[in-house]
């Protein structure tokens, strides 16, 4: 009889465990309590219902975060400027660095213990395994194109999909009533560290331009580019900057010096929008890195400022 008992105490204890060990790995499989599945890039995940422990690996979901009250646990950053966007102001105070977008640091995430990854394929894609071993991961297919879908997909992935609906909808009646026209030509270009870009009608500022109800300078339309986000401006063609109000930004240090060398060079300067003082320098965190519905707000209000009709 103690024998039998032995063996018949090892294989319950035997069971547990395996069942335990089953439970730990595999997306979605680790969330504890009642779970949602979610459809996304890379399939579907049994999510938690609240997660309380998020961390984030691309910048729209920074944006996300903080624009419905939460606070990631952790979050990459943009390797060209590794510091939390100013424009979110204090609520990443207690934020977690866990590597640059293209190179999420899994230790450092694996530490937080997370209860839901959220990310991107278009970045991220090589990562999506071993990210699913840690917890539960959510990715969205692209970066900026789609933001607002993918603003209500991670939101969903939160359990606060009607919260950020209706942040959606009171941005679309704000820019709506921008009353912005298409006879104005806004223009928006981006310093890089090694080149110069004008953004056509399918990147994040874009979009938002679009959406306030202004039009684009002809050559930033991309009419013939198979990728309307963005194009490259040479010096040769730096005349297709030009618009009735031009915006500009640089990423990272390195591209604000190129800022510097370009915008005061005879070329630059003999821009008409530059020369009539239509031309603004903005922040770069809000019009080209915040791929959400809080920038967005922020890049109404630079239109509003510069752009709108009088």
């Amino acid at each position: 009889m103690p024998t039998r008992l032995t063996r018949a105490t090892a294989a319950v204890l035997l069971s547990l465990i395996t069942a335990t060990a089953c439970g730990s790995t595999g997306n979605g499989e680790n969330a504890a309590g009642p779970t949602r599945t979610i459809k996304h890039a890379m399939g579907e995940t049994k999510v938690p219902e609240s997660p309380k422990r998020v961390v984030v690996l691309d910048t729209d979901k920074l944006d996300t975060l903080v624009s419905l009250g939460l606070t990631p646990a952790g979050a990459a950053q943009a390797a060209e400027n590794q510091a939390w966007p100013k424009y979110l102001g204090s609520a990443l105070n207690a934020t977690t660095p866990v590597g640059t977008l293209q190179a999420p640091n899994l230790e450092a995430i694996t530490a937080l213990k997370p209860d839901l990854i959220l990310g991107t394929k278009f970045r991220q894609e090589q990562f999506y395994d071993k990210l699913s071993r840690i917890a539960p991961t959510v990715f969205t297919e692209k970066v900026g194109t789609t933001w607002k879908e993918n603003l209500l997909l991670d939101a969903d992935a939160l359990g606060m999909k009607t919260k950020a609906e209706k942040l959606l909808a009171d941005y679309q009646t704000r820019a709506k009533a921008l009353g912005g026209s298409e006879a104005v030509k806004v223009s928006i270009v981006r310093f890089m560290p090694t080149q110069i870009r004008m953004y056509g009608p399918e990147s994040f500022s874009g979009i938002v331009v679009g959406d306030a109800g202004f039009g684009r300078p002809e050559p930033q339309l991309l009419a013939d580019a198979q990728d309307k986000r963005f194009g490259e401006l040479s010096q040769e063609n730096l005349s297709q900057a030009d618009g009735d109000v031009l915006f500009y930004s640089a990423y990272g240090d390195q591209a604000a010096q190129s800022q510097a060398a370009v915008t005061g060079g005879p070329l630059w300067k003999s821009i008409p929008a530059v020369k009539d003082g239509r031309a603004h320098n903005v922040d770069d965190e809000t019009w080209m890195l915040g791929i959400g519905v809080t920038a967005a707000g922020k890049i109404l209000d630079d239109l509003e400022k510069y752009a709108k009709p009088e």
